[in-house]
Order: structure tokens, then sequence, then C-alpha cells
């Protein structure tokens, strides 16, 4: 790909930007949220067409104006934003539109056979019936990678695959891409955890701004200056300063959560000025607490109290009225309104505000705050009219934080903050969460990667099999998370036995 330009109304997404595959090739694709990594790559995928420059696949131009050339090209994507049918199951999502028939009749034995066969080959525990609605994050990031498999591509472009994975999801996901290395597959890897791209890639291009910065070889180049190669600055790793609350007031208090299988008998506190990390292997229970907290979803016993008092929550509505927010690690679903504007999804949750007589919105008010916001988290976008499916997955992801800042929450829950978002825009995230705790707030941070955990929890609370392991100080190391994080129900009876034996 040579001298791509892409503009879109307002923005200028690309510039003269460049790239190059060779077969047998994992070559990492770089940049902050914004800098025009997807949609280079959606140009090559047939999602976009460009306004300038050439395409050459094994020396030949070619134009790509559709999916569905791209993919007659060997042309494959897995794309950061989860694109398949709620309501089919697996198997019809991978093999939609290319379903094997037997006498003019779909064979849904035979695409169900074919399905299980390539989860096989994942080495992926999955029922190729399954509904996609009832699935995981993850695992729906799986069904998505199951999909690109099934094309046979000899172009593979994964844009951050692992940001729902845990890491034996991601170890199988790295043995799927040596296994398409050794057949000969060139890969495109966007991804903005560095640890990966050491671990899994041959070369890496960095852009920034929409124009291309340099391409280094992975093994020899220190992560430190692909950081600065992507951001054009030094950025800062502050240790992490842990507060003295011990006389603060408790700000959220959970007592006896249950909810089936889920959450078992779950009970913490949160207080003013703290952040409470969640760690625990997918599937722990994390963020069904947090859902239940909020009202998304029905607990079946537990108490919730705020402030001391305590208080009834049935729904998400409830919870706001509570002053407690809630940023979903499914940001697509039920964060954002993705047909509105940015200035209207920053104002969802707080429209009591600005509205008047007879229901009337004050839109000079919501754009001012809008516009506020949009400085304050360095979102990238033309305007706060600009549609939110438009801006990139981190900068949407600022978008829902900016929403729960408006509302100016007293109890903050996030879920996979940074998920999908880059490493200039996670000190961000980081240096406001800090801020926010200084405030007062009582946070509440739920995340996948333990370094972050690490990085920014004044206590860390541990779960395995829905339930609480443990609890943890700030500082503690990564063993003994995964300890806590392991252990299972056997585990956790034993060590009970032991305790009330001493």
């Amino acid at each position: 790909m040579t001298d791509i330009d892409k503009s879109f109304p307002g923005v200028r997404a690309l510039s003269k930007a460049r790239f190059e595959l060779r077969p047998g090739e994992v070559h990492a694709l770089m940049g902050e949220n914004g800098a025009g990594k997807s949609t280079l790559m959606k140009i090559l995928s047939g999602v976009y067409t460009r306004d300038a420059g050439s395409v050459l696949l094994d020396g030949q131009p070619v134009e790509i104006t559709s999916p569905r050339e791209a993919q007659a090209l060997g042309v494959g994507i897995i794309h950061q934003e989860l694109a398949l049918m709620r309501d089919l199951t697996a198997a019809q999502n991978i093999f939609i539109g290319r379903e094997p028939r037997r006498f003019g009749i779909l064979d849904e034995g035979q695409l169900n056979r074919d399905a299980a066969a390539i989860f096989a080959s994942m080495n992926l525990k999955l029922e190729p019936t399954v509904k996609v609605e009832t699935l995981t994050i993850a695992k729906q990031q799986m069904v998505e990678i199951a999909k690109a498999l099934s094309y046979r591509s000899r172009v593979l472009i994964m844009d951050e695959p692992t940001a729902a994975l845990n890491d034996a999801e991601i170890a199988e996901l790295f043995t799927i891409i040596n296994r398409l290395k050794a057949e000969g597959v060139g890969v495109v890897y966007i991804s903005h955890k560095m640890d990966e791209i050491k671990r899994i890639s041959d070369r890496v291009t960095i852009m920034r701004d929409g124009e291309y910065v340099g391409t280094v070889p992975a093994a020899d180049t220190p992560i430190e200056t692909i950081i600065s190669m992507m951001v054009g600055r030094t950025l800062s790793n502050e240790a992490l300063v842990i507060p003295n609350t011990t006389d603060a007031p408790v700000a959220l208090e959970v007592k006896g959560l249950n909810r089936g299988r889920e959450i078992r008998d779950v009970s913490f506190a949160v207080k003013k000025g703290e952040i409470l990390g969640f760690a625990g292997l997918m599937g722990a229970g994390r963020t069904e607490v947090a859902r239940a907290i909020f009202g998304a979803d029905r607990r079946e016993s537990g108490e919730i109290w705020v402030h001391g008092k305590r208080v009834g929550i049935a729904s998400p509505k409830d919870a706001v009225e509570a002053g407690i927010g809630y940023l979903s690690e499914d940001r697509k679903h039920f964060g954002l309104a993705t047909g509105l504007d940015v200035r209207n999804n920053i104002a969802l949750a707080s429209l009591d505000r600005f509205t008047g007589l007879g229901g009337v919105l004050d839109e000079a008010s919501m754009q001012r705050e809008a516009v506020g916001y949009i400085k304050q988290l360095a979102i990238k976008t033309p305007g706060d009219t600009q549609e939110a499916r438009l801006l990139s997955g981190g900068n949407q992801q600022k978008v829902v934080i900016a929403k729960w800042l408006l509302r100016d929450c007293d109890i903050l829950i996030f879920d996979e903050p940074t998920r999908g978002i880059d490493v200039g825009a996670k000190s961000e995230i980081y240096k406001l969460l800090n801020a926010l705790a200084a405030e007062g707030k009582a946070i509440i941070v739920i995340s996948s990667e333990l370094p972050e955990v690490l990085r920014l929890s004044h206590r860390i609370a541990v779960m395995c099999e829905g339930r609480l392991t443990g609890m943890l100080p700030g500082g503690a190391s990564q063993e003994e998370i995964m300890r806590l994080a392991t252990q299972r129900q056997s585990s956790v009876a034993e060590s009970a036995t032991q305790r009330r034996t001493a």
C-alpha cells in the first residue's frame, strides 16, 4: 500500500500512508487512537475506498471496492468492534452467506460440523449451535476469529484480537498465528499491548496522525523507541501513590451479593478517595458483580449501601440516582448510542440538567459541556456534532468516560477502561482516575491486565468462580494475585477451615 489518502467530512484520516506485508510474516501496525491504523486496514479489506494511492497484491495493482472483493482476493479481517449477528448461532455467523446446501436446501448438520472443525483447530470448547447473544465478549471475539479463519485468507488482518481474551486464550491464538505463518499467510497485527507485539510480530510499522512514521524490526527495537515513535513524546511511568484513607468514610458497601453461580456471597467496601481494583481470570464474576450493583442484572440476594444508607437498586436508573456510574466493558452495546453525535452521548446520563419547561433541551449548555470534555480528555473528533460511530474505539471510550464525569457520580465503576486504547491515551486515563480519587470519588476498576490493576489500585479484590477469594494491599505481586485467582471453591473452604482451626 503506497501513498494512501482518505478523508471523511471534516477530518483527513490518512495522508500518504503506506504499509507492506510479506508472506509468512506477522507485521504489527501501531499508533495512538486516531492514528489511522484501522482506516488503512479497512481500505485493504474493502470497507472503505481510498481517495488516492495504490494497492498491490503479489505485485499486481488491485481495486478493492467491497469486503466481498477483498475476500475473493484472499484478504480477511477481524474487526476491533465485533460485527456478529447476536440472534444467530456461532456456526451461522461464521458461514453467513456461504452456508452449505444439499439439493438447494440449507444443510444445518454440515454447517455445524464445519464450524466444529474450526473450533477444534483453535482448541476452542464451544458448541456451534449456541446463540451468540448468550456468549461473553471473549467468546464472541473467538467466534470472530473463527469466522476469519474460515475464509482461508492469505492476508489476515487482526485488529485488537486479544482485547477481551485471557492469557490462556491469547496463548491459543498465538499458536494459531504461528501455524498460519508456517502456511505462508501474512498477518497484520494491530494491538496496543507491547508485550504481545514483542512476542508475536516480526516487524512493526508505526503511524501517527494518519501518516507513516517508520518500520522497525520487532526483536531489536526497544519498547521505549516504539512508544516514542507512536506518540512523539516521552511518557511518564509514575509509581502508584497510595493515599491514607484510614479515616475516610465508606462510600459503597456490598453485603452478601448473590446471583446463581455467577456471584456467590460477595461482600466488600470502597472508601471515598480509594481505587479498588478487581482482578481474576475470565469468567471469575467481576463484570457480573458490577452489573448487579448497577442494576443491569437482577441480583437474587444481597444489600447495597451508599454513604451509610441502604439503597434499593432494581435498574440502572436507580443506580444513577444513587450516585453510581458504570462504564461497561462493551461500549458499543452498553456505553454508547452510536447513531447519536458526541454531544448527545456525553449528555445522555444528565439530560435532566439540560431539560427546561416543556421538555425542551438547552442545546447551548450541552454544547459547552461537550466541548469542555472533548478538550479535557483530548477526544479526537472534528467537533461535538460528529456521530460517535465514526470515532476510533479509544475515542469512543473517552466519550463514555465523559458521560459519567458530566453526571458527577460519587461512585464510579470502570470495567476494562482501557480496552482497545493506545499507550498515550492509557496514560491520560490513569492520571484521570487518580485525579478523580484525589477529589474523593470512590472508584472500582475491573481489568484483565494485571500490570494495570497493580498500577492503579490502592487495594485489590481477587475473584475466582464467582467468589471473592482475597483482598490484597496495593503493591501486591502478580504471583499473589494469580494464586487467589485460581483458588477454587474447595481451596476456599479448606482455607476457611484452617483459619477456624487456628
